[in-house]
């Protein structure tokens, strides 16, 4: 809120903490109509992949998808850890090796299970594990796997075509 000068200098006396803000409008250049969906040459190839408008919502399946946790327990709550590309690379190669010879595989926890947020339910979670599984090879090389996205960053226009 805005307050008096009168008002300022007793609070600065008190010993109150005092912000200032100066706020101003920005313009903001429509970008929209720079990049179009249709100017990206692969959309251009594949143009069925991306239509105008989506046909309707899925069919409704016969399985309802659901998590069973385990009754008071709680999850683990550590950030994973933070590597360099080179660390990343050589803990990729050292678990893939490890696995190969059956001395450990992937984790069957529940914790391990995606868990959609605000009860999200059915297909997600196992269309988000059928992306991990699809895309795990180039997991750290050059895609990231969301719950309703795939990103997938290349250094340039070309090495991006082949990575697609």
């Amino acid at each position: 809120s805005i307050i008096s000068c009168t008002k300022t200098e007793k609070y600065v006396k008190k010993g109150f903490p005092i912000f200032l803000v100066h706020i101003t409008t920005k313009e903001v250049d429509d970008k929209s109509e720079k990049k179009r969906l249709k100017d990206v040459p692969i959309v251009r190839v594949f143009p069925e992949v991306f239509p105008e408008d989506l046909p309707g919502l899925p069919p409704i399946r016969p399985v309802e998808f659901k998590i069973d946790l385990v009754h008071g327990a709680a999850p683990v709550a550590w950030a994973p850890y933070r590597l360099a590309p080179s660390e990343m690379k050589e803990l990729a190669e050292q678990l893939k090796e490890l696995s190969d010879k059956g001395f450990i595989r992937p984790s069957s926890s529940l914790w391990g299970a995606p868990v959609m947020p605000f009860g999200l339910t059915k297909a997600l979670a196992v269309f988000m594990d059928l992306m991990n599984r699809v895309c795990k090879p180039y997991f750290n090389k050059f895609v990231i796997v969301f719950i309703d996205d795939i990103l997938i960053y290349s250094k340039n226009e070309k090495e991006h075509e082949e990575h697609l």
